[in-house]
């Protein structure tokens, strides 16, 4: 039986809304224009933004550091970025995948030295693709090529190493997640036995000391079933899902919980352990689905399967009119839930430069994107405002946000990558 309180309508001061939950008051010290209402129904605190934000405007990224060259300093000249990492006094860490390399610079940008080389041996790395830093100062890297996460020492002395378990040892974009009190949490797959369509995933846990202590299962949402297409061949199965479809997204928060949400609304829940789950939910209104970015997409998955699939045809549900309410969610290092939001596509090249593209290598080219824009909220479900983020931001590999401030990938018109840190920008009120 659900049980329902009656909602809070709270104006102005964030502080009122987060001491009324019991999580211990904040002073907020921006303008105070957010208006949210607050219902407990059965287990679930929901914190439900009605208008406004603590920032009162969306904010804006400004560049303060830039690491990456097309031609020069030889540490500056990546390849493909893999993964990147921020030490909370501002070194950065950059995984060179191409050369299975780990580059430390200052918070100056100073190159401090090279971490690891290829190969299996220890402290080599032989296929590494997420990193990510202890709170006493370890740097984790996650290497499915040697089935391990190697364990170095800030100045890139190799320290030992753990053995990924059964189920972990497979390529993802995934993140590496660490929380605050030093437990390391990677993906896993709970049955290594069945159809790619039935797979199920979860993160390991291993405690400070390398010790594999738990799975934990990520969030299901069972009503749910995607909108997927699917190619078959002999023993080869290969899904991919529809563009723009609403899609589940979850992480993990450094705070020690899952966080997600099921996009065919704008929900977000904080799985909090020993209290009640946190939903954020906010107004939000639909964004409709150009017909270019609907027929570049059907063509780059059309010549994408018949590519490995031979005589495919579209069997799945078509293209939805209109967007989901978010695309992914990211947590930072400090507890922040940043929400990317689907935006109107544009195009950022011209139909003859994606031809071009496109015969040059045998591959669809897509014309459209949509700008990187982010809901902000506290863990508490306060919502301080928009981020926007300049064009060239990139959200793979995953940014660190921690604070004030943004640790991201970019990709100029040369598509030289760099890595950047950009200091969030709030308006400031009159």
């Amino acid at each position: 039986m659900l049980s329902m309180t009656r909602p809070r309508l709270f104006r102005a001061l964030p502080a009122l809304l987060v001491a009324s939950l019991g999580y211990g008051c904040g002073s907020p010290t921006l303008d105070r224009g957010w208006e949210a209402v607050v219902d407990t129904v059965g287990d679930t605190v929901i914190v439900r933004t009605l208008a406004g934000s603590v920032w009162s405007d969306t904010a804006t990224l400004v560049p303060e550091l830039s690491i990456g060259v097309l031609e020069g300093a030889e540490e500056e000249m990546f390849g493909e970025v893999g993964a990147i990492a921020a030490s909370p006094d501002g070194e950065i860490y950059v995984l060179d995948e191409h050369v299975q390399q780990i580059r430390r610079f200052g918070p100056d940008g100073t190159f401090l030295g090279s971490i690891g080389r290829e190969g299996g041996g220890p402290g080599e790395l032989r296929q590494a693709e997420a990193m990510a830093l202890t709170p006493d100062g370890r740097l984790l890297v996650r290497d499915p090529g040697n089935a391990r996460i190697s364990v170095f020492a800030r100045d890139g002395a190799s320290l030992t190493s753990w053995r990924l378990p059964s189920g972990g040892n497979f390529h993802t974009s995934s993140p590496l997640f660490v929380d605050t009190a030093g437990n390391t949490y990677t993906p896993i797959l709970l049955a290594v036995d069945v159809d790619v369509t039935e797979w199920k995933m979860g993160l390991a846990r291993f405690g400070p000391d390398g010790t594999h202590t738990d799975t934990l299962p990520a969030p299901t949402w069972s009503e749910f079933k995607p909108l997927q297409l699917v190619a078959r061949r002999e023993q080869s199965t290969s899904t991919t899902n529809v563009p723009f479809g609403p899609r589940t997204a979850s992480t993990f928060s450094p705070l020690g919980y899952f966080v997600g949400g099921l996009s065919t609304d704008y929900r977000i829940d904080l799985y909090r352990p020993g209290a009640r789950v946190l939903r954020i939910e906010r107004m939000w209104t639909p964004v409709r689905v150009l017909d270019e970015e609907k027929a570049e997409q059907e063509h780059r998955i059309i010549e994408n399967f018949k590519r490995e699939f031979g005589s495919w045809h579209w069997n799945g549900p078509p293209i939805p009119d209109t967007k989901p309410p978010f695309r992914d969610v990211i947590v930072g290092q400090d507890g922040r839930i940043w929400v990317q939001l689907s935006q109107p596509g544009y195009p950022y090249r011209s139909e003859a430069e994606a031809q071009e593209e496109e015969r040059i290598s045998n591959r669809p080219q897509l014309r459209y994107r949509e700008h990187a824009v982010f809901d902000v909220f506290e863990p508490d479900g306060t919502y301080l405002g928009a981020v926007r983020a300049p064009d060239e931001f990139r959200t793979s590999p995953e940014p660190v946000l921690r604070g004030d401030y943004v640790w991201v990938v970019t990709r100029d018109d040369l598509d030289v990558p760099r890595v950047v840190r950009y200091r969030i920008a709030i308006p400031q009120t009159p």
